[in-house]
């Protein structure tokens, strides 16, 4: 597997144009990612919640505050701002929900971009590569998933 460090050194813009010229491609994407989530123990990382923070939709911020007994209100003044596109995000990073054994402590309710980081087993990992791009930057399993493309196709990162 590639070493985060390792891949800051490569403009993966143009192996994400050769990607998205493989025939069935996208049929593959659930069965690399399936094999990097076997490889990486998440929970030894927790890069994401130390580096990205989740869009906060109408749904996850009625579904957390309930949990956690908070007004809506209350909720968003004390853990979330209004980024530049208009959505919900964290405070600040890393997360407050993630505890110091990198469990998350709202798990069970978590937000759906949350749940479905880092979004290789979709076609989002593709159509939208410049997130790829920047969560290669931190996630083992987006570096598993591109390596796994780069040997299976026989293409240079």
């Amino acid at each position: 597997m590639l070493k985060a460090n390792t891949l800051f050194s490569f403009d993966l813009k143009s192996f994400f144009k050769k990607i998205l010229t493989i025939k069935g491609i996208y049929q593959q994407l659930p069965i690399f990612h399936e094999k990097a989530e076997q490889a990486v123990n998440c929970l030894s990382c927790a890069s994401c919640c130390k580096n990205y923070s989740p869009r906060f939709k109408t749904t996850d911020i009625k579904r957390i505050s309930k949990f956690l007994k908070l007004k809506e209100s209350v909720f968003i003044n004390q853990y979330l701002n209004i980024d530049l596109e208009g959505d919900y995000v964290l405070q600040k990073l890393p997360c407050a929900f993630l505890g110091t054994d990198n469990y998350c402590q709202i798990y069970d309710v978590r937000p759906s971009d949350c749940k479905r980081f880092p979004y290789t087993n979709e076609d989002v990992f593709l159509k939208r590569s410049q997130i790829s791009q920047k969560n290669a930057e931190f996630c083992p399993i987006v570096q598993h998933v591109i390596q796994q493309i780069s040997e299976n196709y026989s293409l240079k990162i």
